[in-house]
């Protein structure tokens, strides 16, 4: 049962100019107020304010970006930059990923370190076309049309920005930022550029999240009631030395732990399979292990979807190796079930088949991964297709990331706007 605070205080989250510490999440709270007795009228025209602010946020990004001049418009292959440093993550995924993509004609590449130098070209051969100390000069010299960020989430905002200012579409590894405010005001840097800026949320596009989403647009499932979700990662890490040192394990350089660097891919997936934005969370963070971080290594969180559904997340890292992973969708007519690690791939039921019965999909045939992803990252920078996620999405993700933090540290309901 929700604990008395949580029933009686609601947060009212709003994105404003940066304030507080810096490298740390800005108070963001402007006011609380008691829940009270709402009436249905009053809670239903509120619900659909928040949905038609949401929808037409994003739907006018895109028919901006649709309308106006693209950066890589009439081309069949473009040039992509890189940015990074030695602590950038994925770097061999995303390498191998522009080296299967053909839209990118050629890489060039920006690390002040020089340690990811071996491995673009290990990667990418004769497609890696120039290599730089300074990503100033890079994005001047080179002036790529879609630059793909990978820097711990600190440093990742002044370079996001300057790709963005330098007309680049941007690829951002998540979270690319330690304070929501930053994000807010690159994605309406990104608006008034009429660029894309995605995070990098990449099971969006695996197969069996497609054939789900599908299924609940075709009603399969009727009108969605609530959902549950779990993603846990091994515990192993956190022991290691290099890991504690790494910018992963602390707050002012990562923004948090678990939920903010795997728990917001589920979140993302929440949202893009319902269609429907979060608008109220609820989250308790802790360090369960004892491990000397300043980041959680456990959170759970519920919310609030502008269509009334009710959904909870598990988030951490429990496990001595792998993943565990679920997500479950309840609606009038049946419901569906995606277990990406260990389990059915999709499952799902509906009352209104012929003959009722649990179909399922344990060999689910695509692409997955990253692969996929930075294709159609690509592809949306040439102009050849709509982006796989909107700046506008991008940013509600990392918003509901931020909502549970505050919500941990002031044990107050959080209400996105």
């Amino acid at each position: 049962m929700t604990s008395a605070r949580f029933r009686h205080a609601v947060t009212d989250v709003r994105t404003r100019p940066a304030a507080g510490d810096e490298g740390r999440p800005a108070d963001r709270s402007t006011e609380t107020t008691g829940d009270g007795n709402r009436g249905l009228w009053a809670r239903e025209t509120e619900r659909m304010v928040n949905r038609r602010t949401f929808m037409k946020a994003v739907g006018a990004g895109t028919a901006v970006l649709a309308a106006a001049p693209n950066a890589g418009a009439g081309q069949t292959q473009i040039k992509v930059g890189v940015i990074t440093n030695a602590e950038g993550a994925h770097l061999d995924l995303y390498f191998a990923a522009l080296a299967e993509t053909p839209e990118a004609a050629s890489v060039v590449l920006a690390d002040p370190s020089g340690k990811a130098v071996s491995e673009a070209r290990k990667r990418l051969g004769k497609r890696l076309t120039a290599t730089y100390d300074s990503y100033e000069a890079m994005l001047d010299r080179e002036q790529p049309v879609l630059t793909l960020v990978s820097l711990e989430a600190r440093l990742a905002p002044p370079a996001i920005e300057a790709a963005l200012n330098a007309g680049c579409h941007v690829l951002a590894e998540k979270p690319a930022c330690v304070r929501i405010d930053d994000f807010a005001r690159l994605t309406a840097l990104a608006e008034r550029q009429q660029r894309h800026l995605m995070l990098a949320l990449a099971n969006r596009l695996n197969p069996e999240v497609q054939a789900a989403r599908r299924l609940i647009q075709e009603g399969k499932i009727g009108r969605i009631y609530g959902l549950e979700m779990h993603l846990v990662a091994d515990q192993a890490r956190l022991v290691q030395p290099a890991y504690r040192a790494s910018w992963y394990a602390h707050k002012e350089r990562a923004g948090g732990g678990h939920l903010i660097w795997l728990g917001i891919h589920w979140i993302d997936l929440a949202m893009f399979l319902t269609s429907a934005p979060i608008t109220e969370v609820c989250a308790l963070c802790a360090n369960v292990g004892g491990q000397p971080l300043d980041v959680e290594d456990s959170a759970a969180v519920t919310f609030r979807f502008d269509n009334g559904t009710l959904g909870t997340l598990t988030s951490g890292y429990y496990l001595d190796k792998g993943y565990h992973s679920h997500l479950k969708i309840w609606g009038a007519r049946g419901w569906l079930q995606l277990e990406k690690h260990g389990g059915t791939p999709l499952a799902w039921y509906s009352q209104d088949d012929p003959k009722p019965e649990v179909h399922r999909l344990e060999n689910i045939k695509g692409p997955s991964g990253y692969s996929p992803w930075v294709r159609a990252c690509v592809r949306a920078a040439a102009g050849a297709e709509q982006p796989p996620l909107t700046s506008q999405e991008s940013l509600r993700a990392l918003e509901t990331v931020f909502a549970a933090y505050r919500s941990a540290e002031t044990g107050q309901r959080q209400t996105l706007r």
